[in-house]
């Protein structure tokens, strides 16, 4: 009786295997047939002479599915489940009983892998994944009961569960539970990665994959003993011997820093290059020798040396080191590869692999801040490492640093690449690592990410003489919790200014954006800085707070914010994106402030009252300097136009162009003020300039009208009214009276449109209707 059915040996996948690393789906009809097959999404490939080949994309689910079986395919496990899935017995007394599918299985002589499959259309939340994760944590013991009574070993095997997912946003709590049940989730990022690697490496990466799911687990069958010198560099133990490459490709493990789990703080490795892999093949098939050592580090518990008797006990020959036998228990993710690892994958699938000799320089135990290092030392000068890189590095080399400041910032600097690399992050894709090539949207630096989050008070509130006093609201009280916490706030606060402007967020650098650049995000952090102040003084004990409760406690804030952004017009967006450098920062922290105040009124960050005041100042001192120079272009083109159409005499312009009701006022100004100004032109009033264009409409309509053409006169200088009350009000600032940002925006405007209309007067152009349409 089969537990366990539709599983079949690697040998006899050749043709599915071919079929299911498509992307199109394939099948042959009757020509009568094509035109149905048509409309049901399938096209012609090919005609023959009595039938017709179809292809047709598959769906994204089943492709997504084809995928992974297809990795393990490339990966050589022994058996692997058909098409269409596993199939599971539930209850073993009962042959004929129900049958669970399972989307894929995977067997070897190490490891038993089930894997769930579930993708999405769009990037969501899946409400039922935790109802479905208990079902499937529910088979782990029928599986491995199962495979072991079909396909029986003698050692041990493990049983893993897995979850593959694309495109789906799985929660704090999602991950928990699968952490909870001891199921492995992947995402489409891992599939890339895992991908990639077969690619180049071929069936080794297999080993890279087991790693990844069973870190410290003993390999089976591979204890062995080799020769060995022991040695001291440093403070640290260390051991050459000779090995084989196909047994250290077994027990090897690569911390690549381009493999899907960001969070990972203990990758420094760059991805594997399959031309350089291809040269050192070749290289090895002419009987190559590699005169320098690989360089990797092993787990202390997985070796044991025993010191043979030594010719000579002198100083000198201890000094030199001590041979002995060393004792390889390899486990899983236990010997790490810190330089070499093209030499060593260049051996998968070579018939030398086994033959072969590979010297290695092994150290014990030691962490992974130092590998780092030593990777760092050992490439540091080669044209193939970027000095950006150390950036990236900051974390692997100091994550388990003595200091708490360092320590920090380790955490922010694997933090910042966690937002670059999870697709529910703002940040996802935008972050300029030392791999990527900069665009529109990769436009924002690490470090100035890294920067805004560090300057903060994020982590540490007060430190006396190097010691911390007491901690800020991001500190979780270890590094991983940290690393957590940091990415799910800074997510979240992103995620709702986003949301006020999202069009314009995706924009990045490109014409039109602004929002998503540098400044704008530092900006973004040193308001949510300021919040975190403005919580703490109001008696919020803010790291005593969940994830959660965090989140809702800034999300107000952030709302008012996202408001501010939505509410920002082309040209005021043009304006925000003009603010560069520090000042320009503090200018966009400050007016992020001020909007936050306007739907929070207790909101008072320091800073934000003299902040204001201080714009109000600018603002009106703006304004006035624009004003001042509309009415002097307004007078001298007025006055002009007047003298040119009555020319009579000297006067005619005066007596026949000015209304009388504005005759009589400036008379009376220049009476009261004894003609001090010397003409009577000096004595009018903004607003006089309406009423004399008015009173003049077919000479002044064509370049004095703004608006439509078909609106009336009154309409069409409004603008002269509005100007006028701006006057007023900036002209006496005993008032109190302050003018808006966008009041600012909209005389700007009004004297661009004046100037470009006078440009037309002064080109001799007046045959030509004069361009009023921008403001149609």
């Amino acid at each position: 009786m089969s537990l366990l059915e539709n599983i079949i040996a690697h040998s006899d996948l050749v043709t599915i295997g071919r079929s299911r690393a498509k992307e199109y789906q394939t099948k042959s009809v009757h020509p009568k047939l094509v035109e149905e097959g048509i409309l049901e999404g399938w096209e012609v490939l090919n005609t023959g002479k009595s039938s017709v080949r179809l292809q047709r994309k598959k769906s994204t689910s089943s492709y997504f599915e084809d995928r992974v079986w297809t990795l393990l395919y490339r990966m050589q496990f022994e058996y692997l489940s058909g098409i269409g899935g596993a199939r599971l017995l539930l209850d073993p007394k009962s042959p004929t009983g129900p049958k669970n599918q399972i989307d894929v299985i995977g067997l070897d002589s190490e490891l038993a892998l089930a894997i769930e499959c579930k993708t999405s259309e769009k990037f969501a939340k899946r409400p039922q994944f935790q109802e479905e994760l208990a079902k499937f944590a529910n088979y782990r013991e029928r599986i491995s009961k199962a495979v072991n009574a079909q396909w029986p070993i003698s050692h041990k095997r493990y049983t893993a569960l897995l979850y593959f997912v694309s495109n789906i946003n799985l929660t704090e709590n999602d991950r928990d539970r699968a952490k909870q049940a001891n199921v492995l989730l992947f995402d489409e990022k891992d599939l890339d990665y895992y991908e990639t690697l077969v690619a180049h490496i071929g069936p080794a990466a297999k080993f890279q994959f087991f790693a990844d799911m069973l870190p410290g687990k003993t390999i089976p069958g591979l204890e062995i003993k080799v020769p060995a010198v022991k040695t001291k560099m440093g403070k640290y133990n260390c051991y050459t011997f000779p090995i084989s490459p196909e047994y250290l490709l077994k027990i090897s493990y690569v911390s690549h820093r381009t493999k899907g789990k960001s969070s990972d703080v203990h990758t420094y490795q760059r991805m594997i290059k399959k031309g350089r892999l291809r040269q050192i093949r070749e290289y090895i098939s002419d009987h190559g020798i590699f005169p320098t050592n690989i360089v990797v580090n092993l787990d202390k518990k997985c070796i044991d040396f025993q010191r043979t008797k030594q010719e000579n006990s002198s100083d000198e020959s201890s000094a030199s080191g001590t041979s002995g036998w060393l004792h390889l228990r390899p486990a899983f993710k236990s010997a790490w590869i810190i330089d070499g690892q093209h030499r060593l994958f260049a051996y998968s699938g070579h018939p030398l692999s086994k033959s072969g000799h590979l010297a290695v320089l092994a150290f014990e135990g030691i962490p992974p801040s130092v590998q780092a290092q030593l990777f760092v030392d050992i490439n540091a000068k080669q044209k193939s490492v970027k000095p950006s890189l150390l950036q990236e590095l900051f974390a692997e080399l100091h994550w388990d640093s003595d200091s708490p400041n360092i320590r920090v910032q380790a955490i922010v600097s694997k933090a910042v690449q966690v937002l670059d690399a999870e697709k529910d992050s703002p940040l996802f894709g935008r972050i300029q690592t030392a791999d990527a090539i900069k665009d529109s949207i990769r436009c924002i630096s690490l470090t100035s990410v890294f920067r805004a989050i560090t300057s903060s008070n994020f982590y540490i509130a007060k430190e006396q003489k190097g010691n911390v006093s007491e901690w800020g609201p991001l500190w979780a009280f270890s590094n991983d919790a940290t690393l957590i916490r940091t990415v799910v706030l800074i997510k979240a606060w992103l995620a709702k200014l986003r949301d006020g402007s999202p069009e314009w967020w995706d924009l990045g650098a490109a014409d039109g954006g602004g929002f998503a650049m540098n400044d704008s995000v530092t900006a973004c952090i040193n308001v949510l800085k300021s919040v975190f102040i403005h919580l703490d003084h109001a008696g919020r004990k803010l790291n005593e707070l969940s994830n959660s409760e965090l989140v809702d406690a800034i999300s107000p804030y952030a709302t008012a914010m996202a408001g501010y952004f939505g509410s920002l017009t082309v040209e005021e967006r043009k304006r925000y994106r003009e603010l560069r450098g520090v000042q320009g920062q503090t200018a966009r922290t400050r007016r992020c402030q001020q909007a936050i105040r306007g739907t929070i009124a207790k909101f008072n960050p320091p800073g934000l009252d003299e902040f204001i005041n201080s714009e109000r100042e600018q603002t009106n001192l703006r304004a006035k300097a624009i004003i001042d120079r509309i009415e002097v272009s307004l007078k001298a083109f007025v006055i002009e136009e007047l003298k040119a159409e009555f020319s009579t005499d000297e006067n005619s312009w005066w007596q026949e162009g000015v209304p009388k009701s504005v005759r009589l006022e400036v008379s009376k100004r220049v009476e009261s003020d004894d003609n001090k100004r010397g003409c009577r032109e000096a004595y009018f009033d903004f607003i006089d300039y309406r009423t004399i264009v008015q009173n003049n409409w077919p000479v002044f309509q064509k370049l004095l009208g703004y608006g439509k053409k078909s609106d009336s006169k009154d309409k069409q200088t409004k603008w002269m009214v509005d100007i006028n009350e701006w006057r007023n009000q900036v002209a006496h600032a005993s008032s109190g009276v302050v003018l808006k940002i966008d009041t600012l925006s909209q005389l700007e405007a009004y004297e661009q449109w004046l100037n470009n209309q006078l440009v037309i007067i002064d080109s001799d152009s007046n045959d030509l209707a004069p361009d009023n349409t921008a403001n149609e």
